[in-house]
């Protein structure tokens, strides 16, 4: 199973330099586990970024995959993952999302470097 994060939805999605990192596994949709506060921050960021018709495009791929709500005994793993790995609360929610369904985690977020069971890639900086 694979949980790609926020950020790696946003690169693929966002045609950004590191998309191709994410595109085989956001494709496989039949092991794809997706944690709801990943489509609260994508859909906010599409609508933004991209508008409405983008984000809804983005809300119709990400439901490919399999949607998990944050329950109780998700939001205590979280929690204890928070204080362990100094982690933000989405991050340890998505991260909790990973571990409670043996899947790996696709990120180029800089929080998750270095954390088993992470597929991590550095964010390119973009050229300016």
């Amino acid at each position: 199973m694979n949980v790609v994060d926020s950020s790696g939805w946003i690169e693929f999605l966002g045609g950004g330099s590191n998309d191709g990192f994410f595109a085989a596994t956001i494709s496989d949709a039949s092991r794809l586990v997706v944690p709801t506060i990943s489509v609260f921050e994508v859909c906010r960021w599409m609508r933004r970024e991209l508008g409405e018709r983008r984000a809804l495009e983005a809300m119709a791929l990400m439901q490919q995959g399999r949607i998990v709500e944050l329950d109780t005994t998700l939001a205590m793993s979280a929690a204890r993952l928070s204080l362990e790995l100094k982690l933000p609360m989405a991050d340890s929610i998505i991260l909790a999302t990973a571990r409670a369904h043996d899947a790996v985690l696709w990120t180029q977020d800089d929080d998750f470097e270095g954390v088993t069971g992470v597929k991590y890639i550095a964010k390119k900086k973009s050229a300016k």
